[in-house]
Parts: structure tokens; C-alpha cells; sequence
């Protein structure tokens, strides 16, 4: 269930029966030809649609996290590092003095990662507490779909093209773009980095028919729906 949708009379009667909160991280940056609010949109419905037969609240979508390699890219704003970590210490610190304890973070952004770091601190100095950090366009299920159908999935590719993150009235191009030499992308200044993708995809198809990922997205929300029933032992 959303939080959006409960009033906070709602999770209190909740915590009297759960301590389970489910944390989306997304990124709002540019995807191509798709919306430049793909990480949000993801890890947010991924993380709702996963929670709802369990009855566990999801928040809405961390919008911002660290992408500074693609700030030449206007509508890609970033966190420095040392903020995205303060940040998911406070809003963790927050949700524990409220009663919640066990938490999965659900991170649609593979530049978040640097934030995984402070998710295991936290944990590991809350031993009544459980925090679990989940990628979950990398996790086993969903790669194991990919690589059936087209192991190019990159960023911006038909990876991330389902009919939530298209935008209307926007054609995309039908060849395969090469996939670039992202080694150093993270290294590079911004400007280079735009020089280098040119409109924004790392390469591979721009869109592939609806079954086909409608797979990848049926895998995604089984394998967080696993992961969140697997708190309750936790």
C-alpha cells in the first residue's frame, strides 16, 4: 500500500501488527528518449506492486540521488555523495524512532550505490533493526529474463522502455546503437560524457514488443515481493 494513500492513523494501527516499510530510491536524469523520471517511476511501482498482497506500506520514490556525470544533460540534478548518505541515515534514524524496524531500500539508480555503505552502517549499528538494500533491475530473476531476451540492456535502452516510462508522441529510433565504452564514464567531465552517448542511451535496441518486457517487469516485482516476505523473519 502506498503511503500516499494512508493517513498517519492508518500506519499507526499498522505498526501494531508490522514493522515493515519498503524505501524506493530513484534518480530523476536523462533516459534518452524516455521520461527523465524512469528511476523514480521504476522502484516506486516495482516496490508497490511487489508490497501490495503483503499489506506493506511503500513511500513514494526518492527522487534525487548521485548522478553528476550526466549533469551537462539538462533535467539531471545530483546529490554530492556525502549528502546522499546523511540523507538516508536521517530518514532511516526517523522511521526507527517511529516504531518501524525493518526496512528494504529498492534502488532503481545504479549511481545510488555509493549509498549502499551507509545502509549497512546504519544496520550494523541497529541491531534491533533490519536494513536491506536491493538493486532491483540487477537482481537474479530479473537478469536471468534479460539475458534471454537481449543481454544489450543498457541505460536508456528498451531495458528501461515499458509503457510507464514512455512518453507520448515521442518516436524512438529502431536501429541498434553500439554500446559505448562506459569504463571511465563516471571519470569523465560531464561535457565529455554527453560527447560520448550523444543522446543520452549506452546502446542497444531503444524498444522491444511489450511481452517481451513485461517479463522482465513480472521477474523484477516477484523478486522484491520475495524479498520484502523475507523481512518477516528477519
Amino acid at each position: 500500500m502506498r503511503v500516499e494513500d494512508c493517513n498517519w492513523m492508518d500506519l499507526e494501527r499498522y505498526l501494531e501488527r508490522d514493522d515493515r516499510i519498503v524505501v524506493p530510491l530513484g534518480s530523476v536524469e536523462q533516459h534518452g528518449y524516455l521520461s527523465l523520471g524512469v528511476d523514480r517511476i521504476l522502484s516506486e511501482r516495482v516496490s508497490v506492486e511487489a508490497a501490495e498482497p503483503l499489506g506493506v506500506p511503500v513511500l513514494p520514490s526518492l527522487p534525487y540521488g548521485l548522478t553528476p556525470y550526466f549533469a551537462a544533460y539538462p533535467g539531471s540534478p545530483t546529490l554530492r555523495v556525502e549528502t546522499y548518505r546523511a540523507l538516508l541515515r536521517d530518514l532511516l534514524d526517523s522511521f526507527h524512532e517511529q516504531g518501524f524496524r525493518r526496512f528494504l531500500l529498492v534502488n532503481g539508480h545504479g549511481g545510488n550505490d555509493p549509498g549502499r555503505e551507509a545502509v549497512d552502517q546504519w544496520d550494523a549499528a541497529h541491531p534491533d533493526s533490519r536494513a536491506r538494500w536491493h538493486n532491483w533491475w540487477a537482481g537474479e530473476r530479473v537478469r536471468a529474463v534479460v539475458d534471454s531476451i537481449d543481454p544489450e540492456a543498457t541505460h536508456a535502452s528498451w531495458f528501461e522502455n515499458f509503457p510507464w516510462t514512455r512518453l507520448p508522441g515521442v518516436e524512438l529510433p529502431q536501429e541498434r546503437k553500439p554500446v559505448a565504452d562506459i569504463s571511465r564514464m563516471r571519470d569523465l567531465p560531464p561535457a565529455d560524457v554527453r560527447d560520448l552517448l550523444g543522446d543520452g542511451s549506452l546502446g542497444g535496441l531503444y524498444e522491444r514488443p511489450d511481452e517481451d518486457v513485461l517479463r522482465v517487469w513480472q521477474a523484477g516485482v516477484e523478486e522484491v515481493r520475495a524479498l520484502i516476505a523475507s523481512l518477516a523473519d528477519a
